[in-house]
């Protein structure tokens, strides 16, 4: 009874042949068992029957797709056979995937964008504080001078991003940016340094005295700027008239096409002159500028010669001297008396003008340890007039190109003006009217101890540093 059974429905009973081949033993077994016994109950019989054929079997009755095929139980459409079952589970397998995949996306995307949004936060914020910042500052400088107040966005899509390649001058007081506005205008962007005591007022105290500024001679404001990131803090910009032939101090000392002729240097030196006398009495009260130096002076596209930085400016008190405890400027231009004692006055200034004359005139730099065993432009002149030896003090390529009193008389102004002695120096006026020939230059008083002793170097050196 067993043997038939056993090779009949030991098999994967899923496959429909062979549990309609072991359904089929099974029935024969129970007919070959009612013809033995035709007054047994015949249900008896398939119960034992289909019992020993779900145990014959090697998946047991416990297995869905044996007991389905012998027992005839219907089973749930979701899990029919154990095919079927596996096929649940590889699905079960298959969607928990993707949705641990989608999880996994919604949880990155998620994050990105807490990310973004805390990005985005921090620079609304950055924003937020850089109107406060421009607002606060602009209101306190637009009023009063009429400025045009641009945006760092502009100013660094001009220079971009204050590139090192587009620097075109340096300084103690900050670096300047040669820029292209929206518009196409060339401008030269200047950052301000070491305002960081002060700030905003010594800004807005700049910006107003170079908006008061409308000469010729004079390099004009376009516009300024005021802004705060986290990285540099507060940074403060002035944007002024770009100025194609740079500063004098590129002209000096160099060959070819940039070496000065005569009548550039003597219109170089005129235009200075004009703009300080503008500074000094068409102004009330009057404007210091306190750092008047070759690389202060720019040269347009003509050559006209422009005042510029107006960082160290200080307004006077209608001209008359007064004591300051901050004494500002470059070693070698500073007037005497201003960096020993600080005192300004108009004077300290046409001290400064007359070296830049000096200069202009020789092509010797204001403190020069490489030509001569003086090192300072006033001492080495000085000594050479003494000697009258004139002609020597000129730079050798103008020495044919105009009248030889013409440019005596541009020296001695320049002695004049940076003489020691407060009381031997002309007004800026009275130096411009000397330069033109509508007044005579008077006799040069004797100079006092050279600039180049060491005693007086060490007196002058100390004065700075101790206002530094």
């Amino acid at each position: 009874m067993d043997s038939p059974v056993k090779t009949s429905c030991k098999g994967d009973l899923i496959d429909q042949t062979l549990c309609s081949n072991c359904i089929q033993v099974a029935t024969e077994l129970v007919s070959n068992l009612t013809r033995i016994d035709p007054h047994a109950n015949a249900k008896c019989f398939y119960y034992t029957v289909l019992y020993v054929a779900a145990v014959a079997n090697p998946f047991g009755t416990t297995d869905l797709s044996t007991t389905g095929c012998i027992l005839g139980l219907t089973q749930p459409s979701s899990a029919v056979t154990r095919g079927t079952s596996n096929k649940r589970r590889k699905k079960i397998k298959l969607v928990i995937t993707l949705l641990g995949g989608v999880v996994g996306v919604v949880f990155v995307f998620a994050l990105a964008l807490m990310v973004v949004y805390r990005k985005w936060d921090k620079r609304r914020k950055k924003n937020v504080h850089r109107r406060e910042v421009e607002n606060e500052v602009s209101a306190g400088v637009l009023p009063r001078t009429g400025a045009k107040w641009f945006h760092i966005s502009e100013l660094e899509r001009g220079t971009s991003k204050f590139s090192e390649s587009n620097v075109i001058g340096k300084g103690g007081h900050g670096v300047v940016y040669k820029g292209t506005l929206s518009d196409g205008t060339l401008v030269a962007v200047k950052e301000i340094f070491g305002l960081e005591s002060k700030g905003d007022e010594e800004f807005c105290y700049e910006v107003e005295i170079i908006s008061k500024i409308k000469h010729r001679n004079l390099l004009p404001l376009r516009g300024c700027c005021v802004t705060s990131d986290n990285l540099k803090g507060k940074r403060r910009f002035l944007i002024y008239e770009f100025m194609p032939n740079g500063s004098l101090n590129d002209h000096l000392c160099s060959y070819g096409a940039n070496r000065l002729t005569w009548p550039q240097r003597k219109n170089i030196i005129l235009d200075v002159a004009k703009g300080l006398a503008y500074l000094h009495y068409e102004i009330k009260p009057p404007i210091y500028h306190r750092d008047i130096k070759a690389t202060n002076i720019l040269l347009d596209s003509k050559m006209h010669a422009k005042l510029a930085d107006f960082g160290l400016a200080k307004q006077g008190n209608d001209g008359k001297s007064h004591l300051t405890t901050g004494v500002a400027g470059t070693y070698g231009y500073v007037a005497p008396e201003y960096a020993l004692y600080g005192q300004l006055s108009e004077k300290s200034d046409v001290y400064s003008f007359g070296i830049v004359i000096l200069e202009i005139m020789s092509e010797r730099k204001v403190l020069d340890t490489l030509n001569s065993s003086t090192d300072s432009v006033t001492d080495w002149v000085w000594a050479l007039a003494e000697t009258g030896k004139m002609e020597e003090i000129f730079e050798e390529s103008i020495r044919e190109e105009g009248s030889v009193k013409s440019m005596e008389r541009f020296v001695y102004v320049g002695m004049l003006c940076s003489h020691l002695v407060v009381a031997f120096r002309p007004t800026i006026v009275e130096a411009l009217k000397m330069l033109e020939g509508e007044i005579d230059i008077p006799e040069l008083p004797e100079r006092p101890v050279p600039l180049g002793h060491a005693s007086f170097q060490s007196s002058v050196l100390h004065g700075l540093q101790r206002s530094g």
